[in-house]
Formats: C-alpha cells, structure tokens, sequence
C-alpha cells in the first residue's frame, strides 16, 4: 500500500496541534503507518516539523489569496484574511512556537514573503486613515499571528468556542489598530 505523504503530514498536523511533545511513535499511529514508514518519509522530527512548515507557508500563502488583501478597505481584508486562515489556524499555532523554525540562517524565506504581505496590509490601512500610525505594520502583523495562535489554543483546548475564532481575533485586533477620531 503506498503512503500519502499529504495524508501522513495533515495527520501529524492534527496531532502536534494537540499534543505539540506528540513522538515520532504517535504521529506515525496517528498516521496509520508504522514508525518505520514514517521514518522513511521524514527522516526525524526535525525533517517532519520543516515539512510541517512548508505545509504551513503554503497555507498561508492560500489564504492571503483568497484574502484578497488589496480589495475593500484594509478592515475588511483583515476580517477577511482571518477568516481564509482559521482552518490552518491550529497548524500555524504549533509553528508560532516551534523556535527551531526561526533561529539561525536557515529561516525559510516564505515566512518573509508572507510576513511582507501582511505587512503591505496594514501599512496601506496606515496610509488611507484607518489604521493608526503610532503602531507599525511589522508590529501589527505580529499581533496578528499572536492572535491566531492564541484563539488557535483556546479553540482546542476547550476554553473558546470555533464560532468566536473570528470575531474575538477580529474584534480585539481592529479595536486596537483602528484610528479613533479626536475629541
């Protein structure tokens, strides 16, 4: 029977999602396949978690898509970019964390690529009027992965409903970020 490697990495995914200490052992039950199997896919968990992360990027990438990031005004494409995002949410989450992923030389570049997108976003919310200025688009961007992180880990553990992920991520970023009129 030949392996899905799609299959094998949606269901680390899931697993590491939950359990981010899950061993090679449980991501291969959780797989269906043996730790022999998955070793021959992924050659240790540092192979799987880069090739979680290249499932994550790609992810991203869809989801900025759909986003459609430059139409409507930047609120809008932020309501919608977390709505394109909730169903990777929870791989984005284990990534968020995984400090191998982001110290050294070796950082894959699609995070810049998808940083850089998020960022243009919030910059041109800054420049139209309706982001405030105090707060950089770098920094907002990271809000917003904060964020998704967060909501991701509630949403999982038990202590947020799915129904709220987007409204509560929403809600707190653009309550924050928006411009207020002076008094």
């Amino acid at each position: 029977m030949a392996v899905d490697p799609d299959h094998v990495l949606r269901s680390a995914a899931a697993l590491l999602t939950h359990k981010a200490t899950a061993t090679m052992d449980e991501v291969a039950k959780a797989a269906g396949i043996s730790r022999a199997t998955l070793h021959r896919h992924f050659a240790g968990r540092d192979a799987l978690v880069r090739a979680l992360e290249s499932l994550g990027i790609a992810e991203c990438e869809a989801a900025l898509d759909a986003a459609r990031l430059d139409e409507g005004t930047a609120s809008e494409a932020v309501r919608r970019l977390v709505g394109a995002i909730e169903p990777a949410a929870g791989l984005l989450g284990f990534l968020y964390t995984e400090n191998q992923l982001f110290e050294g030389e070796e950082q894959n570049p699609g995070w810049t690529l998808i940083d850089d997108r998020i960022s243009a976003l919030f910059r041109r919310g800054q420049l139209s009027g309706e982001f405030r200025i105090d707060l950089t688009p770098a920094w907002l961007t990271e809000a917003l992965y904060g964020l998704l992180a967060s909501a991701a880990w509630m949403v999982q553990s038990g202590k947020g409903a799915p129904k709220d992920f987007h409204y509560m991520i929403v809600e707190l970023l653009l309550g924050g970020a928006l411009r207020r009129e002076e008094s």
